[in-house]
């Protein structure tokens, strides 16, 4: 079993993009994790300098955010502190950063490269489960770049934060019509 944990970073959960049900999120997959000790985990997580095109001060849509090296762009240090089996807590190897480069909007963790170097998409299996922050956006286009590659998606609805509950449920909508499983 493989699962993907999508942006579940402090700015995204009480920091200036803070999600709806992003704290229940990081419990339930937490806890989900330690149900499933022989799980392979992978971690995804926003990284972006001051002149990232995302910021409304550089002409995008969002606020500061997951900017390199601040409180914010860090997973929840749950994942480091309550998995039990050490070896699924994030580290180098397990984390995958997206949004490095300044003039491109990265949402899915598709291409996401980790200290290493290597990308996430060529150490995913066939079968990937997927949980996260947030649901319309990063878990969106993650989800939708693992299909097209030919992977089965699985989606723990209980797993994620959303920045709009009605636009999360319907994107759960979009992505079980074009093939993810919605547990």
């Amino acid at each position: 079993m493989e699962i993907l944990v999508v942006d579940c970073q402090y700015d995204f959960i009480d920091g200036t993009l803070a999600c709806g049900h992003s704290q229940e999120a990081v419990k339930n997959i937490i806890a989900f994790i330690n149900a499933n000790p022989d799980a392979k985990i992978y971690y995804s997580a926003d990284n972006h300098s001051l002149n990232h095109c995302s910021y409304t001060q550089n002409g995008g849509t969002w606020p500061v955010h997951c900017q390199s090296g601040t409180h914010g762009a860090e997973l929840h240090e749950s994942f480091s502190r309550d998995i039990k089996n050490t070896s699924q807590r994030p580290n180098d190897s397990t984390i995958y950063y997206k949004g490095e480069n300044d003039s491109v909007e990265e949402y899915s963790a598709f291409e996401a490269k980790n200290k290493s170097g290597r990308r996430l998409c060529d150490v995913l299996g066939h079968e990937v489960i997927v949980t996260g922050i947030a649901t319309e956006f990063c878990v969106k286009e993650s989800v939708i770049a693992l299909i097209k590659s030919g992977r089965k998606v699985t989606v723990k609805s209980d797993m994620l934060g959303w920045v709009n509950e009605e636009n999360h449920h319907k994107t759960l909508d979009e992505l079980s019509a074009m093939g993810a499983v919605i547990e």
